[in-house]
């Protein structure tokens, strides 16, 4: 398929383009239809909202409130109402508002909405559609003539979801600010310009796609307006990586004197391989939020999983295309100058197996390998504590939900928020609804009443044989004593009525979401561990690795809620970030956070413990296996890691609470597992464990089936031994000077007797390297270190198993 892609380049690109704005005109045209569904089968607030329903129909639009306030006077004052009345009368006249009710018409029960001081009231404005499909041009147009009325010791704010939309910053701001730090993490990383555009090409059209093909379900299914924005945020991040992998394949390919074709075909067919098994896991463990049951996460499995299967589909289809129209032009100026220079000898060293020297891997890395070699009791240990101290806050985390409470200060949200607090009470933003559907309802209200923590209550007339009693709790929505009202209400003041009620409402249904969603949080935990648990068992052959992994993957997720806890529960940093007032974590970030943290976490293992594993087949040296591992792909793996931070903490600037909450979240918890725990604890710990490491049971081994990352290396026959390839075994050790210092950068080269070059490598830091060796036989080993002006041939015999040869460099040359 890579072929194909390559060779009909211009079919492959147009094909996307034509998919993406046919789905990007459909989108537009059938417009969005989010359905924010948090009720949930079997609670007391489903029941209560189903009895609601059924006696009182609900209005089809949205409600906002106008809220104003004076310095000095009362809001009964004829200057007060000569400048507000005016404004709601302009207002209630505009097209598409159904409705507006004040405080100042001849009912005298509209008094109700006039503060006891008389210095704060409110006006309800009924739109006549839902908050998502009220245009924002109508939005706008009602907060503009009501702040303008706020004049001279006259303070005029508007809230409501629908006026929380108009707030928010620019459609794409988010998303265009994670592709720009993206941009120049690739830039640094790649030193090319068309390198760098590869990525974010594949990811803009995979998310792309991906969100208008959301847009269109939402018609068909109940999709949460939070959807998009996960969508995006995860797709972004996975869409970069993946073709960052394949890119850096490829990029070494060429570097090694492939034609840019085979190249390409050679990283579809390794690291291509990798991208469709770390997407799958990507989307298993998103899939996993459906054994909570909770039909909100529903939508949000559908929206991300799709995005990540396009992202996945344009890593292994577009990329390849885009790749072939590139060519050479992939790697940076200098490295193609690099290839130009040596173009006469290229080919005859590809003829015969060998090739260009490959990149380097960064002294940095190797450097760092080499330490968490030395010192795997003191790195191991610093970690852990690094983690422990991070993860400390979870143990006070408490589940909820947002609300226009947590805006911004400066939002005019928030601050109708704050008003209808000062002048009604804190209770006031979030009032529950008993709903009685037997027994005496009259007993019932003043029996709440005369409860502890209760402001207000008003008992609506009697509708089909059911009553509803507004109750104004004396706290916040979000305070944990609101949530002991509730479960007063039920557990003691209706039963002791002999009432049958329930205890409904926004703030009711909120902390039936969050109660549900901790009950199951364990089940969900222990599925994706568990699944975590057996993708590696199978994909490497051990007990101990899956294991550790999952260690790893639940320390990773504590110390990032740690992390979300003190932000956004604690208020640590909310005004440097401009992310407006703590409160509680929303009750679906857990499982979706836990979601993406196991997908993404499993990518890092996945290429970190391949090439590891890869080393250990080969040696059986632990040791070497988790150096060698850790020195060459700690720098992908942190580069990759770099771009999703980048990526996630953008949309902090995404004007939604919840996705701003889930961006430093996985921001953080991504930093984490790259930067500390796969670059620094699960080496150390690898190297403590020795070669417990990949220990399996015989008979457990007989039962598993295979599963390949990357494609397995055929066995080397005849005519591929005369070709020099298929290596059958390796030759490995040390490269170190006469004073026994090791020995960086040296070339190392296994030679044919009739002068073929069969591989050559670069010492690490540390001086080792390790060859390929086609079959057993005798070669030549050729070791040169240009700088030392030192260089030793020697000749071996290997057999089937790894030969172990250290090479101790002297001046001038030695054949024996």
């Amino acid at each position: 398929m890579a072929r194909w892609c390559y060779r009909h380049r211009l079919v492959v690109l147009l094909l996307w383009v034509g998919a993406l704005f046919g789905l990007g005109f459909s989108a537009s045209t059938a417009g969005t239809d989010y359905a924010n569904v948090f009720s949930l089968p079997d609670t007391d607030s489903k029941k209560a909202y189903d009895l609601m329903e059924k006696a009182f129909p609900a209005s089809a639009g949205d409600t906002d409130t106008v809220v104003w306030k004076v310095d000095e006077g009362s809001v009964r004052d004829q200057d007060v109402r000569s400048r507000i009345q005016p404004a709601l009368e302009k207002i209630a006249g505009m097209k598409g508002v159904g409705g507006v009710t004040g405080p100042y018409a001849a009912d005298a029960a509209d008094a109700a909405q006039i503060s006891g001081d008389g210095r704060i009231a409110y006006a309800q404005i009924t739109f006549t559609e839902q908050a998502n499909a009220v245009p924002k041009e109508l939005v706008q147009d009602v907060v503009d003539t009501a702040r303008d009325a706020g004049q001279g010791g006259l303070e005029v704010e508007v809230g409501g979801q629908a006026v929380q939309r108009v707030q928010e910053p620019p459609t794409g701001l988010a998303e265009m600010v994670g592709l720009a730090a993206a941009a120049v993490v690739l830039f640094l990383a790649f030193g090319s310009l068309y390198a760098m555009l590869l990525p974010l090409a594949v990811a803009v059209f995979g998310v792309g796609m991906g969100l208008f093909s959301t847009q269109l379900l939402s018609h068909v299914t109940d999709i949460p307006d939070l959807a998009p924005l996960l969508s995006s945020l995860i797709g972004l991040g996975v869409g970069i990586d993946y073709a960052l992998f394949i890119v850096t394949r490829h990029r070494k390919g060429v570097l090694r004197g492939l034609d840019p074709e085979e190249s390409t075909v050679v990283a579809l067919n390794t690291s291509g391989r990798a991208v469709l098994f770390a997407g799958g896991t990507v989307c298993i463990a998103l899939a996993g939020m459906l054994v909570t049951n909770l039909r909100f996460l529903d939508g949000v499995v559908i929206g991300t999983s799709l995005t990540v299967v396009l992202s996945v589909l344009a890593a292994t289809t577009l990329l390849p295309a885009l790749l072939g129209f590139l060519g050479a032009r992939v790697l940076s100026r200098k490295q193609r100058r690099v290839l130009a220079d040596g173009g006469t000898s290229r080919s005859s060293e590809v003829e015969s197996g060998g090739g260009p020297e490959p990149e380097k891997e960064s002294g940095p890395a190797a450097r760092w390998s080499v330490g968490v070699q030395r010192r795997p009791k003191t790195i191991a240990a610093l970690a852990l504590a690094v983690m422990a101290v991070l993860a400390l806050p979870v143990l006070s985390l408490r589940l909820g939900a947002t609300d226009q409470g947590n805006d911004d200060a400066s939002t005019t949200t928030r601050q109708a928020y704050d008003l209808l607090a000062e002048g009604f009470g804190p209770g006031f933003n979030g009032p529950l609804q008993v709903v009685v559907d037997g027994g005496d309802a009259t007993a019932l209200a003043q029996d709440i009443k005369n409860t502890p923590g209760v402001a207000q209550v008003a008992a609506l007339p009697p509708a089909s044989g059911v009553t509803v009693i507004q109750v104004v709790p004396t706290t916040s929505p979000q305070s944990a004593e609101t949530d002991t009202l509730i479960d007063r209400l039920r557990d003691d003041v209706i039963p002791q009525a002999g009432a049958q009620a329930h205890v409904g409402g926004v703030t009711a249904v909120s902390k039936d979401f969050a109660t549900v969603t901790g009950d199951r949080l364990p089940l969900f935990v222990a599925t994706i561990i568990g699944l975590g648990f057996l993708l590696l068992l199978v994909a490497f052959r051990s007990l101990v690795v899956p294991l550790t992994a999952a260690v790893m993957n639940l320390v990773a997720a504590a110390a990032s809620f740690g992390v979300l806890v003190a932000v956004f529960q604690w208020g640590w940093g909310l005004e440097l970030l401009g992310l407006g007032k703590e409160g509680p974590i929303n009750a679906f970030l857990p499982v979706i956070m836990l979601s993406l943290l196991f997908g993404l976490s499993m990518d890092y293992q996945v290429f970190l413990v391949s090439r590891m594993h890869e080393e250990w087949v080969h040696t059986r040296d632990n040791a070497r296996a988790v150096r060698v591992g850790l020195a060459e792909t700690s720098r992908v793996i942190n580069s990759a890691a770099l771009i999703m931070v980048c990526v996630f903490l953008a949309f902090v600037l995404s004007g939604d609470a919840g996705a701003a909450m889930a961006g430093v979240g996985l921001a953080a918890a991504v930093a984490l597992d790259a930067f500390i725990l796969r670059t620094a604890l699960v080496p150390a710990a690898m190297h403590l464990l020795g070669d417990s490491n990949w220990w399996l049971p015989g008979w457990l081994e007989k039962r598993l089936p295979h599963l390949a990352v990357e494609p397995k290396e055929e066995a080397a026959t005849p005519a591929t031994v005369a070709a020099g390839e298929g290596p059958a075994s390796v030759v490995h050790g040390y490269v170190r000077d006469t004073g026994g210092e090791p020995v960086e950068g040296a070339t190392v080269a296994l030679v044919a007797r009739d002068g073929r070059e069969l591989d050559r490598v670069t010492s690490l830091a540390d001086g080792s390297y390790i060859l390929s060796v086609p079959a057993p036989g005798t070669y030549l080993l050729a070791t040169t270190a240009e700088p030392l002006l030192l260089k030793r041939v020697r000749q071996l015999t290997v057999t089937g198993e790894p030969l172990v040869h250290d090479v101790e460099l002297e001046e001038g040359a030695e054949v024996s």
